[in-house]
């Protein structure tokens, strides 16, 4: 049963590939031989692979205009209200809509799935979030919950404007969710994203530390939406295959007269978990160094980029629990033991970001084509390079 269950796993990226009218299964970044860092992935390379952490999507795909859809991680599968994580958001640039931090900020706990969407969306996606709150048992008197929803616009695939995202949408994503394989690329809230002018979208992947080192793991999600100049395992990939900005993108601009092109603008919402017990404080600091992993793959963070990391632990020492007059978490790790995390989120950041692109398809929409990352010259460049091994 197990292997079975493995095998429709792996079968699913495929599956939704033909959906979408392709016929190429597209690698992971470490398929071809791109190992970022030096610390070791878990199994799944995923999100994922931190006990308990669960993953659901939604994707919307109609006629020629609706490109879009919803992704929702879980820090647990029981009631996160009742049984709240340590969480914290950092702000790299926030120009952007974030439902709900200020309260994970100020209170250091989330009390709720984390939902990813599109930017018009997120108010009915937070409602229907407080919706599935209300209705789980155990729920029945709550009065007021803290729904967290980040946002990437993907108004150029997709129209945005319309709103489509309905709370079956989001109900489906959180109750389908599961701890096994994270479909990628243009799935879920990446559906309709763009990242360095090709096709952006969902990525994850994840470190552990060994033993000497506590064993820990750090999983990392991605929708990324945001531009600059593309870098993989330090090579120029945007420089060489020309897309650069500000010389290129401006210049189209200004020919084309299409207010609507693709810019470095956009967003890029990054999610860690950990299994490591932290609390706000350290999450916050271990929330900050995903960040210079998503500088590593050429953002700059420009004007119009909402740049959001949403960190939590998952250990089940440091839960919250509701109604508990004292809270005395048991074994927080020191400031001395974070370097190791910090070193694991910089990696697993900067391999989700690949990831998210090397995994997604050409996706046409809204009157408009977004190619995805060229593999084979990215490759070929990358062995130029020698940032990885000729097969």
């Amino acid at each position: 049963m197990k292997t079975n269950l493995l095998l429709m796993a792996a079968l699913l990226p495929a599956v939704c590939a033909v959906m979408l009218g392709q016929t190429e299964t597209r690698p992971r970044a470490r398929d071809l031989g791109v190992e970022v860092g030096v610390l070791h992935a878990g199994p799944l390379n995923a999100i994922t692979d931190v006990a308990g952490v669960k993953v659901g999507q939604t994707t919307l795909i109609r006629g020629d205009n609706i490109r879009t859809g919803v992704t929702a991680i879980l820090p647990h599968g029981g009631n996160l209200y009742k049984e709240r994580v340590p969480g914290a958001v950092f702000l790299g640039n926030a120009y952007g809509k974030l439902a709900g931090s200020t309260q994970v900020n100020e209170m250091g706990e989330i009390e709720s799935p984390i939902l990813l969407t599109a930017t018009d969306s997120v108010p009915r996606v937070a409602d229907a979030v407080t919706t599935y709150m209300f209705n789980l048992k155990g729920n029945e008197n709550v009065l007021s919950v803290n729904p967290l929803v980040g946002e990437t616009n993907d108004g150029y695939l997709s129209d945005i404007r319309s709103r489509p995202i309905t709370p079956e949408d989001v109900f489906a994503a959180i109750n389908n969710a599961s701890s096994g394989p994270v479909e990628e690329g243009a799935v879920g809230a990446g559906t309709g994203t763009i990242a360095f002018s090709w096709k952006g979208g969902i990525g994850t992947s994840s470190r552990r530390l060994p033993a000497s080192l506590g064993g820990y793991t750090v999983g990392v999600l991605v929708q990324t939406n945001f531009g600059g100049n593309l870098v993989i395992a330090g090579v120029p990939v945007g420089k060489e295959l020309g897309k650069v900005y500000p010389e290129v993108a401006s210049a189209e601009k200004h020919a084309l007269g299409d207010s609507a092109l693709p810019t470095p603008d956009g967003s890029c919402m990054i999610v860690v978990a950990t299994d490591a017990p932290l609390d706000h404080r350290n999450l916050n600091r271990l929330a900050a160094r995903a960040m210079l992993g998503m500088a590593r793959t050429g953002s700059s963070g420009t004007n119009g980029s909402g740049d959001y990391v949403i960190a939590f632990s998952s250990s089940p020492d440091v839960r919250i629990v509701f109604g508990e007059p004292v809270y005395r978490p048991k074994g927080l790790l020191s400031n001395e033991s974070m370097s190791p995390l910090f070193e694991a989120v910089i990696e697993a950041t900067e391999e989700a970001i690949y990831n998210s692109m090397f995994r997604a398809h050409d996706v046409t929409g809204n009157g408009h084509t977004i190619k995805a990352l060229p593999l084979q010259e990215t490759v070929e460049l990358l062995k130029k390079h020698n940032a990885i091994a000729a097969k």
